[in-house]
């Protein structure tokens, strides 16, 4: 499979740290450092920009802080490197993570940022802060695929990416249970810790305090939305993208607190035990977290009953639901694109036996026959058999199977106050799916190494094309709150009169209401 598409090395990620203090090295470039309010760093000028890696924005998250809020950083003396890739949060160890490679072993100490920049400068630059995929349980902010290098240099912006605490150590509510001071979404007040961090040190580092993009795809989606949804992060971020997820709604506190007590039943515990869970391995909360995944919810859709970890409505941090009842006044109004690929749910596949991609009609009936049923399930196949005419039963599914998640992107579309702009991500990736002869098209998470311009001179041209098409015009998003490229067309707003949709391709286009039939099935 072409440019090493795995969830790894496309949602995956980090490298190692210092811990908190002075670590001088021998005396490098000029204009290498720049200033912070807790003390002076040193990047490293590399690949025609600067890297600030492991810049702390939080005190690590060890001991007695640990399922609590984010407190600021230590203040150090002298200058501290920043010139290595930190700890990834504790999760699976795989793909790039683990010695020799780009990123150390996962760590609770994990509470850095990394920067890319064309100079420390204190010229005013778009900040593009990017909340890396994974659904709340993998990946960090320093993967292969999303790094910040091409974009920063290529257009003239500032990319920042966090690590943040992720699954059972960023999402176990204990706060119902206990009077201890434990802290609700922890994982998304890191986030928010680290976006308070950037609005203000990013000038330093040659960022606009005052233009802030939020963006983010998948599971980092869905973590944009609810940055959207803080109120207490309303003031530090001025434009917002959210890819490859639609999250209307988030579980509850009573579903939080639920799963808390799942969580401590099957540690051996009790709600009179909970302050043993300081002392309690951080592989061990792994193998529980691990073994209840799969009660978890997907990142783009609703909550079931019991959720699995990550961020819900806690009625103060995260006080409602993202989009299920409009957008969040505080942020209503801020320019915001949403969109999807349009293969998505072809990349869920990718890592299983190849038989999907090779069902005949009574698979795709069988398959399809949990969710529809019946007349209902007659009328879905038909509807997109006459939408695509000439698909196989294979693709029918995929398309069938990815709707969902575009109709959650429309109606966080519709349900946005404006300005808001939809796209889809169409580039067809003719590279066969190994073993098979189907196409790959544009799946879930193709759409990173594209819109950071990390796609090799080696690829197809349409490849090369998209990605210079995608990189450009979301960082004329972040230049200019409205997106735009050289050599693509006018991108209006979207409105529920003419749902005007760009179609990201090696020649964009825009499509009025694409796929009409299908949004009505």
């Amino acid at each position: 499979m072409s440019s090493g598409l795995t969830r790894r090395t496309l949602i995956g990620g980090s490298l190692s740290v210092a811990a908190v203090g002075a670590f001088p090295r021998p005396a490098q470039a000029h204009g290498t450092e720049a200033s912070t309010r807790y003390g002076r760093v040193r990047g490293r000028r590399e690949d025609g920009i600067l890297k600030f890696l492991g810049v702390p924005y939080a005190t690590p998250p060890l001991g007695r802080l640990r399922f609590k809020a984010p407190r600021p950083p230590q203040a150090w003396r002298g200058v501290r490197d920043a010139v290595d890739f930190p700890n990834p949060a504790y999760q699976v160890t795989g793909g790039e993570m683990g010695p020799g490679r780009r990123m150390p072993a996962p760590s609770e100490d994990c509470l850095y940022l990394n920067i890319w920049t064309p100079a420390a400068d204190r010229k005013r630059r778009p900040v593009m802060f990017y909340n890396h995929g994974g659904g709340y349980m993998i990946g960090s902010g320093s993967a292969t695929g999303q790094d910040g290098s091409n974009l920063a240099k290529l257009h003239d912006v500032v990319v920042v990416e966090s690590n943040h605490r992720l699954g059972l150590l960023g999402y176990l509510f204990l706060g119902d249970l206990t009077h201890d001071g434990y802290a609700a979404n922890q994982g998304m007040l890191d986030i928010l810790a680290a976006l308070r961090w950037t609005a203000d040190n990013i000038e330093h580092f040659g960022g606009d305090p005052d233009n802030i993009m939020v963006w983010g795809e998948s599971g980092g989606g869905a973590k944009t939305a609810a940055v959207h949804t803080m109120p207490a992060a309303s003031r530090l971020f001025h434009k917002a993208s959210i890819e490859s997820a639609a999250p209307l709604r988030f579980p509850t506190r009573d579903g939080a607190t639920a799963r808390a007590e799942r969580t401590l039943h099957l540690l051996g515990l009790t709600r009179k035990d909970i302050p043993r869970l300081y002392d309690i391995p951080a592989a061990r909360l792994l193998e529980v977290q691990v073994s209840e995944a799969a009660n978890g919810v997907a990142p783009w859709g609703d909550p079931d009953p019991l959720p699995g970890f990550g961020a819900f409505v806690d009625g103060r941090i995260i006080p409602r639901h993202p989009f299920a009842d409009g957008a969040p006044p505080w942020s209503a109004g801020k320019p915001l694109m949403v969109g999807t690929c349009r293969d998505e749910t072809v990349f869920f596949s990718l890592f299983g036996p190849p038989d999907i991609f090779r069902i005949d009609e009574a698979g795709l009936r069988s398959r399809l026959s949990g969710t529809y049923q019946g007349a209902d399930l007659d009328r879905v196949i038909a509807t997109f058999r006459r939408s695509r005419p000439g698909a196989t039963p294979a693709q029918l599914y995929f398309a069938i199977t990815t709707a969902p998640i575009w109709r959650g992107a429309i109606t966080i579309a519709e349900t946005k106050a404006k300005p808001v702009f939809m796209y889809q991500l169409a580039y067809p990736d003719p590279t066969s799916v190994p073993g098979t002869d189907f196409p790959l098209g544009s799946p879930h998470a193709s759409d990173i190494p594209l819109k950071f311009a990390n796609v090799p001179a080696g690829e197809l041209p349409g490849k090369r094309a998209t990605a210079r098409h995608m990189s450009a015009l979301w960082a004329g998003f972040a230049h200019h709150s409205h997106p735009t490229a050289p050599g693509v067309p006018r991108w209006p707003a979207y409105t529920t009169s003419d749902r005007a949709t760009m179609r990201i391709d090696a020649r964009c286009r825009i499509v009025h209401d694409p796929d009409r039939a299908e949004r009505l099935v």
